[in-house]
């Protein structure tokens, strides 16, 4: 089996924000990773990614929120689109407070 891209979206936010996804299916996983898939999930706001959810070979899934990264556990596809879109909403309301 060839890698197949399984979805490549773009979503607006407004006119300042958006969301970028991409998903790869692999016919084996990444070194660093225990799944078959390659994913690159990014929020962008003003010109700057403030989130980003990814899997790189070697690296393994992490999170960059803002100026941290951290490990991610990756539990399927549904629950990291649910994740990301929680930071999304997280960024979205602290953002509003200030």
């Amino acid at each position: 089996m060839k890698a197949a891209e399984l979805f490549r979206r773009r979503i607006p936010y407004s006119e300042v924000a958006f969301a970028e996804l991409v998903l790869w299916q692999l016919p084996g996983p990444l070194h660093g990773s225990a799944h078959s898939y390659k994913y690159r999930l990014a929020y962008v706001v003003n010109g700057v990614c403030v989130l980003r959810y990814d899997n790189e070979s070697g690296k393994g899934d992490h999170r960059h929120f803002r100026d941290k990264e951290s490990r991610y556990a990756f539990d399927g596809v549904d629950k990291l689109l649910a994740s990301f879109q929680r930071d999304i909403e997280r960024i979205n309301r602290e953002d509003s407070d200030s």
